[in-house]
């Protein structure tokens, strides 16, 4: 568990959290390996975890409304997905697939995410605040012209 200590100081959405507080969150980490072109979520459908790379990389797809699909994005060691539906738990913005074999990714699920934000409100204000500024970059950053 020291090992996935070290590994979440270094994320932007822990950031801020004490030893103590990111070994709580340690707890709640599960861990997902894929290969190559592995699925690991598809747009539309319902999502109720996020997605944290530790190793190899994955592409986000978006499929467009007239049905045409658009790289729109590669995320590698460190970077995290599918953070909104820690959130609203509503359906996948996009779909997202394993580029390299051996892709290893750290899960959180939202009602264990829920409970600890509910459990420790000093975790949660943090988590929430930096989810608000990742989120919030990306929206600054999208490109809305496919």
């Amino acid at each position: 568990m020291a090992e996935l200590v070290q590994f979440l100081k270094k994320v932007s959405l822990f950031r801020g959290l004490t030893p103590s507080q990111l070994e709580r969150v340690a707890e709640l980490i599960g861990t997902e390996a894929y290969q190559s072109r592995d699925v690991i979520i598809s747009q539309d459908t319902p999502g109720s975890k996020m997605y944290l790379v530790s190793s190899g990389q994955v592409e986000i797809v978006v499929n467009d409304a007239n049905g045409r699909l658009h790289s729109a994005l590669i995320l590698g060691t460190g970077q995290i997905f599918g953070e909104i539906a820690l959130l609203d738990q509503g359906n996948r913005s996009a779909t997202v697939h394993a580029l390299e074999d051996g892709t290893t990714l750290y899960t959180l699920e939202e009602p264990e995410f829920t409970a600890l934000c509910k459990a420790d409100t000093g975790i949660g204000y943090i988590m929430m605040r930096n989810l608000a500024l990742d989120l919030s970059v990306k929206i600054r950053h999208k490109n809305f012209s496919y």
